[in-house]
């Protein structure tokens, strides 16, 4: 193994910074990705960014998808990597690859075919809205497929110890889909339908760029990565063991979520517009967590695999400082320049107040949502995946009649705001909590095993 990719040997806080940087880096770009889109919609009008906005809870649906084949990867290439197993490590990034692409090109098709009765769950009353919603679902379901593929070539690095290639090939992708996104939207002024376009090329681009660099790239994982290779029905059940308590999670979040948007789009499309916008802003905290989630599985799989727990007990500690220094500034951030941010992305001065109202709300939140990231991360490293998702699930199914009985006091659209900022400070103490208090006593029972799966 790669001397800095190794992160079983040197400095641990060196060793998480290393893997962490690009992560982070890659989740930022993700972000800037989708407030590119929310820029240029928000240029366009208000009801725009509402209709991704509706559309996007679909894209987050298939987070559970991107998971399958992301996890799979990540801990099935960082834990054999660890043991001196090269050859088993490549054997469960190929297996994540067929699963990710056969679920992939199934769900694009699904959002591309039947964009009408996803969008009617919601309820939305203006009509142009709807009609909107649906051309941005029947356009981005094409960029699935790539997204899903993707993932696994990016778990397949980081679970390597190397983020680097993900994060430079996702920056392409960032500069395309900026360069395209005013062209499309007003230069060749296909509106919406411009948006949704210039993002599912980034994405093609970004998989295929990803599809050369692990084939092609000097510090690529494996010297040969075969896409043609059968499917490892035994590989395959370890994957979805890993993988689908996450995945039901995802689907759970969610599900749940577009629960809370019906009850937000009661409150009209001001109010999807001002959520739509939030939730991106607030990726600034939850992106950059999970970022720093996903260097925790590769440096907890890698040296759970080569039986250090003094050293997972180290990384865990440094990792937590970090992020919780990350999580205080970014309350600080959303406290006080809410209106700010939101008047990068929506002209209308009623939305910025009803937006700076809703990041200060938010803000108590980002400490555990931050920390929440490090828990998460600790779990997929040591492959033991459930009791993060379990937490996850308790708190998010809290969420959605919380948000209904806050809703209906004189609280209005900021009990909503206020249930949505509740159950996340109790879902990022717990996971944290759990991974830090409750199962600490079982880390040291723990054994060394070389066995390979």
């Amino acid at each position: 193994m790669d001397k800095k990719a190794d992160l079983t040997t040197g400095g641990i806080m060196e060793k998480l910074v290393y893997v962490a940087l690009p992560i982070m880096g890659t989740q930022l770009l993700q972000m800037l990705y989708n407030l590119t889109d929310m820029f240029w919609l928000g240029r366009l009008s208000s009801d725009a960014v509402a209709a991704s906005g509706t559309s996007g809870m679909y894209m987050w649906l298939s987070m559970a998808l991107l998971l399958i084949g992301r996890t799979g990867a990540e801990i099935g290439v960082s834990q054999n990597k660890g043991r001196g197993d090269p050859e088993t490590a490549k054997a469960f990034a190929q297996n994540a690859w067929l699963l990710s692409l056969a679920s992939g090109v199934s769900y694009g098709a699904m959002l591309t075919l039947f964009s009408g009765p996803l969008m009617s769950v919601y309820n939305i009353q203006e009509t142009h809205v709807v009609k909107a919603a649906q051309e941005y679902l029947q356009i981005i379901g094409l960029g699935i497929p790539a997204t899903c593929m993707s993932a696994v070539y990016t778990g397949t690095f980081n679970g390597s110890g190397n983020s680097r290639v993900p994060f430079l090939m996702n920056a392409v992708g960032l500069i395309m889909n900026m360069i395209l996104d005013p062209l499309m939207i007003f230069s060749l002024n296909l509106g919406i339908r411009g948006a949704a376009l210039a993002t599912i090329i980034a994405q093609w681009t970004v998989n295929l760029l990803l599809f050369i660099a692990i084939h092609r790239h000097k510090d690529r994982p494996f010297e040969r990565f075969a896409l043609r290779e059968k499917p490892n029905l035994t590989k395959i059940r370890q994957i979805f063991r890993w993988s689908i308590p996450l995945a039901v999670e995802s689907i759970f979040f969610t599900t749940l979520s577009m629960m809370v948007t019906r009850v937000v789009s009661g409150f009209g499309a001001d109010a999807l517009a001002v959520q739509r916008v939030g939730l991106q802003i607030e990726s600034l905290s939850w992106l950059i967590g999970g970022g720093f989630g996903s260097a925790m599985t590769a440096f907890v799989g890698q040296n759970y695999g080569a039986g250090k727990w003094d050293r997972i007990e180290k990384g865990f500690h440094a990792a937590s400082l970090t992020m919780l220094a990350w999580g205080a500034f970014v309350m600080l951030i959303l406290f006080y320049n809410g209106y700010s941010l939101y008047s990068l992305f929506l002209a209308e001065d009623r939305l910025r107040i009803m937006g700076a109202a809703y990041m200060r709300i938010l803000a108590a939140c980002q400490i555990p949502g931050s920390l929440e990231g490090i828990g998460g991360g600790y779990f997929r490293g040591i492959g033991r995946t459930t009791p993060s998702s379990a937490s996850s699930i308790i708190c998010n199914l809290i969420r959605v009649p919380l948000c209904v009985w806050l809703a209906a006091t004189p609280l209005g659209i900021s009990g909503v705001w206020w249930a949505v900022t509740i159950t996340a400070i109790l879902r990022g103490f717990l996971i944290y909590g759990w991974a830090k208090g409750i199962d600490s006593y079982r880390r040291r029972r723990y054994t060394a095993s070389n066995q390979t799966l």
